[in-house]
């Protein structure tokens, strides 16, 4: 299976930092002696030195497994590879493509140039191979970040109302922009939590369904004809654009396939080109959030700002309260796990977090099962760091350390961004909202911007079959 993959996806890049599943057969630390206990078979010895070595996972024992990824949804990632993309501009397809912004600062830190000059570079090389329009997905994380403020203010008035009625959408809300921490959350968790997640699509989402519901005839493109590109930071991407419920009328999707930024990379090796030495042509200002002096509008945060954009929302909306300046986070166990809280005449009104990696995860998740979960938001990434650290960017180099490289891929981010926490003040959000979405909580909103996640049962008979 892997050989169809682009030459980035390889079983062993697949550091997206989902641990083993607790089911797991295969132990992680070794082969385990076992002891037959029928007279007709002879006792297989296991000699010290097997029981050293590493386990060798095939990818037909984690299919088999069912915890992380099923045989179907392998299927479907064959269709988010470079020879898929190059296919679709060889059949004359109409490429749009969308870019993160962790995207551009990993290629950014790697080739020793800004993520405004990767932008452009990138939209040189793009089109060059046939690509139509080249956009900027922060533009439609501001979407996503007004109707997640929205749709908090809601729960948490519906969670403290004085009637006393139990909401049907409960506290804490659990983003769900993370594919990572949602196929672990549908998979394994299933309805004890799902109730908790947000609704709001994520930015890749969005501007997919932005491109195929609404801008297709702005760009003057058909529909039908239109194949959607994202750059992502994260290989559970492909598998979050692949989800059923992003398919549409006539079996099209928001998305039609991601490529990592390491594949993006693979692709410039590819075509022979010396990236720093392109030129750097005008960006499509149509969905980019770039201002005349060529500085890109976003919020503060490696992995999209939600916590801290809603904590400013929330606190204005439901108490009156304006926070200037930069959000004081308490660390807890540790750097990936931090705290914000409000306190309005000596009592805390307001306790969000930020937990970033399984191991921190875990710790939500007991709280959330056990019903003393005390936060009434919760920022949630499957990366260690969060996104701009994600398993499809690009390794660090020869005598570099992955903490290192973290350290250097926020600094560029932050140091390339125009901070502005309000993306209600987005000037295409405003416009798009006039044009397509009517108000932020809408009808047209919930339609397009809007999802639901579903426990997913694991087959028995299916696992027996594979093995």
């Amino acid at each position: 299976m892997a050989e169809k993959f682009s030459p980035t996806l390889r079983l062993g890049d697949l550091n997206d930092f989902i641990s083993q599943s607790q089911a797991c057969v295969v132990s992680l630390k070794g082969t385990k002696k076992t002891v037959d206990k029928k007279p007709d078979r002879p006792q297989v010895l296991i000699t010290p030195k097997q029981l050293m070595e590493p386990v060798k996972i095939s990818l037909k024992d984690c299919l088999a497994c069912s915890g992380c990824i099923t045989s179907a949804e392998t299927v479907m990632l064959e269709k988010q590879s470079l020879e898929e993309f190059l296919s679709a501009l060889s059949k004359s397809k109409d490429v749009v493509m969308s870019i993160s912004q962790q995207s551009r600062a990993s290629l950014a830190v790697h080739y020793d140039i800004s993520p405004l000059q990767v932008f452009k570079k990138l939209t040189t090389f793009l089109k060059s191979l046939g690509v139509k329009a080249v956009f900027d997905t922060s533009c439609s994380r501001d979407l996503v970040l007004i109707e997640a403020c929205n749709e908090f203010v809601n729960r948490y008035k519906q969670a403290n109302s004085e009637d006393g009625e139990n909401p049907k959408s409960p506290l804490p809300v659990i983003s769900s922009a993370c594919p990572g921490w949602i196929c672990y959350a549908e998979k394994q968790l299933g309805s004890f939590v799902l109730p908790y997640v947000s609704s709001v699509k994520s930015p890749q989402q969005t501007i997919g369904a932005l491109i195929k519901h609404h801008l297709c005839q702005a760009l003057g493109l058909r529909l039908e004809e239109i194949y959607h590109v994202t750059v992502m930071p994260c290989y559970d991407k492909k598998l979050e654009a692949s989800r059923d419920d992003f398919v549409f009328e006539d079996n099209l999707t928001e998305v039609d396939s991601v490529l990592t930024t390491g594949e993006i990379m693979d692709l410039i090796k590819l075509k022979g080109v010396d990236f720093k030495d392109l030129e750097e042509s005008p960006l499509d200002r149509l969905l980019t959030n770039v201002n005349e002096e060529g500085h890109l509008y976003g919020v503060a945060g490696g992995s999209g700002g939600y916590a801290e954009t809603i904590f400013r929302h929330a606190a204005k909306a439901l108490f009156g309260q304006t926070i200037e300046g930069p959000l004081e986070f308490k660390t807890l166990r540790n750097s990936d796990f931090r705290e914000l809280t409000l306190q309005v005449e000596g009592k805390t009104v307001l306790k969000f977090a930020l937990c970033y990696g399984f191991q921190n995860l875990q710790n939500i998740v007991r709280r959330v099962k056990t019903h003393k979960c005390d936060y009434q938001y919760v920022e949630i990434m499957a990366c260690p760091a969060g996104c701009l650290n994600g398993g499809g960017q690009i390794k660090p180099k020869i005598g570099q350390t992955q903490k290192q490289l973290i350290h250097s891929l926020e600094a560029t981010y932050m140091n390339d961004t125009v901070l502005s926490t309000d993306p209600f003040q987005n000037p295409i959000a405003k416009r798009l909202y006039d044009e397509w979405l009517n108000e932020p909580g809408s009808n047209e909103a919930k339609k397009y911007m809007h999802t639901q996640y579903h426990p997913v049962v694991k087959s028995v008979t299916a696992q027996l079959n594979n093995w």
